[in-house]
């Protein structure tokens, strides 16, 4: 049994910084990209950023590009999401996924290629 685990999130103020991070059990890690997800009460999931199984290949969504950063630790088995000059916007539960493809060379920001996931982590910014 594959199981996705968030962990970091929190309250924060605007303008300050938090660093989710996620792991993976019952499959292998490395083989595999790694995306976040977010969503806001009422609102649709929506894609944060996503990293191929060897770290070369990253995407970001248009929302987040130039604040967040995402990094995958294939020796740590982690993949990170550091988010920084968070707005009230950011608020939402972040979720971790797995990619479903073996060794993807170009990532992927489709929610479809995802089918493994996290319960979610909460993040709430404060103005």
């Amino acid at each position: 049994q594959v199981q996705v685990v968030e962990s970091g999130g929190g309250l924060v103020q605007a303008g300050e910084s938090l660093s989710l991070s996620c792991t993976v059990s019952g499959r292998p890690f490395i083989n595999y990209g790694m995306a976040w997800f977010r969503q806001a009460p009422e609102k649709e999931r929506e894609f944060v950023a996503a990293v191929n199984w060897n770290g070369a290949s990253i995407v970001y969504g248009n929302s987040v590009k130039g604040r967040f950063t995402i990094s995958k630790d294939n020796d740590k088995e982690t993949v990170l999401l550091q988010m920084n000059s968070l707005k009230p916007e950011d608020t939402a539960v972040y979720y971790c996924a797995q990619d479903q493809n073996f060794v993807r060379r170009i990532v992927s920001s489709s929610l479809a290629d995802y089918p493994y996931w996290g319960r979610g982590t909460q993040v709430t910014v404060s103005s």
